[in-house]
């Protein structure tokens, strides 16, 4: 029988009458999605899984495949790179590059990440292609998208230019994100860089797009994005007193609404949402009756650091209820998976936490089973919570069995 009951108190979760969450953040953008990173929590999803027209935000796929090349060895940060015709030829945002260059990796990314260069995009991608094609590494891109689970992007090109079919979703996107910043720490500060001069060329072509870099409020990262047909567009991050927020907008109308939009969405989740340490790994949540075994119950415990993001106005009003398969049959292996803690907090996903066992609880003898057989026949366990609690081979133990 599927048992759910309320906590101990020794978890200091206050459970009763719910309190309003944090305010619901209503944006301008056609679609956005907002990750808590640290604590793996949605913020906001609006249209996220739609795949939209990315712009140039989708370079941060090809910016990606650079650092996996850099990190195994099939590209050299020193190394330097020609450009093609082909790659030239792009209009745009650019580091006005031509076939007589060669360039260092290590400037071509600047000229992604920081000048949001179609050609340096394109250079990259060419080197990288298994054909030498900005065609073959759009398919590498496809690929390697699917691979890391996200399903709804599809790349035809390596710098987000207007093209039939080069869709990501905002929750693409926001994936995409977190595994720049947590697979290449070491390259991530680049997107942190508000200006760039190239060779000395163009100095009107040196500033950093992201609008929000240098305001105080923690941001770091990542890509803007624009083009008639997806507006305007930013993947951004910040991180404020150990909490990292990644965030995904689109579809805005001009670069002040883009500025604007992405600073109030920080400000509110930074302000609206607090984390809160709940319980340190071996708590004990709750007591759950045992089958068959030595011992008549079994203590359940987080077998984690259970942190939660929580809206500010519910801090002390955390609604929590444990699931589980009642009785629990013996035997019963200390840390085993038990049941779960499911939370639910106002406007946010239902958080579920596996609960496992304090102890080792071996199945019990003879005396124990027909201690259980007397339970069953007073009435002391359900004759339906029996039923369903008993193995299906109890031929062994009739002493102890449940009435049919």
């Amino acid at each position: 029988m599927r048992a759910m009951i309320r906590p101990l108190a020794v978890l200091l979760l206050c459970l009763g009458a719910g309190q309003a969450g944090a305010q619901a953040f209503n944006t301008k953008a056609r679609a956005a999605y907002v990750l808590d990173e640290t604590t793996g929590t949605v913020l906001l999803d609006k249209n996220a899984d739609e795949p939209l027209p990315p712009a140039s935000m989708s370079k941060l796929m090809t910016i990606y495949m650079a650092f996996e090349a850099i990190a195994d060895g099939r590209l050299r940060i020193d190394e330097e790179l020609p450009v093609s015709e082909h790659a030239a030829s792009y209009d745009g945002s650019s580091m006005f590059l031509d076939t007589t260059d060669r360039v260092k990796v290590e400037d071509l990314l600047r000229g992604v990440i920081v000048l949001s260069g179609n050609d340096a995009a394109v250079v990259l991608a060419e080197a990288l292609s298994p054909d030498g094609t900005e065609a073959g590494f759009a398919r590498m891109m496809t690929d390697r998208a699917r691979q890391m689970g996200m399903n709804d992007s599809t790349f035809l090109n390596a710098n987000g230019w207007p093209a039939p079919g080069h869709l990501m979703s905002m929750h693409d996107l926001g994936t995409l994100a977190d595994h720049l910043i947590t697979d290449y720490p070491t390259f991530y500060p680049i997107f942190s860089e508000q200006e760039f001069l190239f060779d000395g060329r163009v100095p009107s072509n040196t500033q950093n797009r992201n609008p929000i870099l240098g305001l105080g409020i923690g941001a770091d990262g990542l890509k803007t994005g624009h083009t008639a047909e997806a507006g305007y567009g930013l993947v951004g991050s910040a991180k404020q007193d150990g909490r990292r927020i990644i965030f995904v907008l689109s579809g805005m109308d001009s670069t002040a609404e883009r500025r604007e939009e992405a600073e109030r969405i920080v400000n509110w989740a930074f302000r609206q949402f607090a984390q809160k340490d709940v319980a340190k790994a071996g708590t004990r949540i709750a007591d759950a009756p045992v089958w068959m075994g030595d011992k008549p119950q079994v203590g359940l415990t987080v077998g984690q650091d259970l942190s939660l993001l929580i809206p500010v106005l519910q801090q002390d009003n955390i609604p929590a209820n444990i699931v589980y398969d009642s009785p629990i049959q013996a035997p019963i292996t200390v840390g085993e998976q038990l049941g779960e803690l499911v939370i639910s907090l106002d406007g946010m996903p239902e958080k579920r936490v596996p609960l496992v066992a304090d102890r080792d609880v071996p199945r019990g003898g003879f005396m124990p089973r027909m201690r259980t057989a007397a339970q069953v026949i007073m009435g002391k366990i359900t004759d339906a919570t029996a039923e369903e609690a008993a193995p299906a081979d109890t031929a062994t133990d009739a002493a102890a069995a449940p009435p049919a």
